[in-house]
């Protein structure tokens, strides 16, 4: 990994787990919900000029149903997700709901096997059984304390899973990169997100009891100022914009592999960065359930080379059994690389011109 692709992986490294900080400092001067609102408005708009030039260079062109899952997804990802994850932070410590957030791709997990029927590789189960173990471990049922901020915090990090394998589907079926499907979910599900504190200002919305006054009167822009700006921008810009974006050159520049850092990083980082901006103490049992998180990434991360290392092993000790290997992994070639793999391949390139054909055939007029 070269100097350039390091610094693709540091930088939103850094930025992720300084968000919970940064929207924990900020809780205190704004509305949670208009705070989400902000952030996510601007850090959409930071976005924007890569998402036009993208949808521009690719020639791809919107529909109706495009932008009615662009939508969707980000009333998943904004309204849903996030609102929660904000109104967590304000009821726990933020380093419990940095470790809860860096689960989200195990849940991811889970949700693309129950819908898409997507394939659970026993090293992703191993991954899944010990996220959860660590964040039991954390949670530490038996005592618990700050019990409605860290549910909900789960309940976000669950629905932001959710999210991703939203983001992923739709974003093939649309045509669009991954900076762009999160540019694109951002503005529309923060416009989303401002229709719904409109709503908090008509009449019926004070029927709400006063234990939830957050949701009451919901100001668009009341808590900036040149006092809180600089932070605004950090939170909005940087750390939603800037890391999301760099979230996704990362993939692109060094791989899917080495971008998973970010997410592998954050869980050690972030209580590290809470305890000395925050003074937040980190008990043991998170300390544990850290390490447990880790070791669970790292499975994820891992799983595929030490399979690869099993096998190499398992080669050189039983001779005998070279042959079998060099069998399956003949057929698996085959499967792969034979002529009916490219056959294939061929029609489905063939298909996928045709359907683009007819869909541009419809969408542009006719010179009669």
């Amino acid at each position: 990994m070269n100097l350039k692709s390091f610094f693709y992986i540091l930088i939103p490294t850094f930025l992720f787990s300084s968000m919970e900080i940064a929207l924990k400092i900020a809780g205190g001067q704004f509305n949670p919900i208009e705070l989400n609102f902000i952030r996510f408005l601007i850090g959409g708009l930071a976005l924007l000029p890569f998402t036009i030039h993208y949808l521009k260079k690719n020639n791809v062109s919107l529909t109706k149903s495009d932008f009615g899952r662009i939508a969707l997804t980000g009333f998943v990802i904004v309204v849903l997700s996030m609102t929660l994850y904000q109104l967590s932070i304000g009821m726990t410590t933020a380093s419990v709901i940095a470790i809860m957030l860096s689960a989200n791709p195990i849940f991811g997990l889970i949700i693309g096997f129950i819908f898409l029927r997507e394939k659970l590789s026993r090293t992703n189960v191993l991954a899944l059984i010990l996220t959860l173990v660590g964040l039991l471990i954390i949670i530490n049922p038996l005592h618990l304390s700050g019990a409605m901020g860290i549910m909900l915090g789960l309940l976000s990090s669950i629905i932001f899973g959710i999210y991703g394998v939203m983001s992923r589907v739709n974003g093939n079926k649309i045509g669009l990169n991954g900076l762009s499907m999160t540019c694109l979910a951002f503005l529309f599900g923060s416009g989303e997100l401002g229709i719904l504190m409109g709503l908090s200002h008509l009449p019926i919305a004070q029927r709400i009891p006063s234990g939830y006054s957050e949701f009451i009167n919901i100001p668009f822009f009341k808590g900036i100022s040149l006092q809180t700006l600089p932070l605004i921008l950090y939170i909005s810009v940087l750390v939603t914009g800037v890391a999301f974006g760099l979230y996704f050159v990362s993939m692109e520049k060094v791989g899917i592999l080495q971008a998973s850092l970010i997410f592998l990083v954050k869980p050690a980082l972030a209580p590290v960065l809470s305890l000395i901006i925050l003074g937040e103490a980190m008990k043991a049992n998170t300390i544990v359930g850290i390490v447990v998180i880790l070791l669970g990434s790292l499975v994820t991360l891992m799983g595929e080379k030490i399979a690869y290392r099993v096998m190499a092993i398992f080669r050189r000790n039983n001779p005998e059994a070279h042959q079998d290997v060099d069998e399956l992994a003949k057929v698996k070639d085959e499967l792969e690389n034979g002529e009916l793999a490219k056959r294939g391949r061929a029609t489905e390139e063939a298909v996928r011109e045709s359907i683009e054909k007819k869909r541009q055939s419809h969408e542009l007029p006719s010179e009669n």
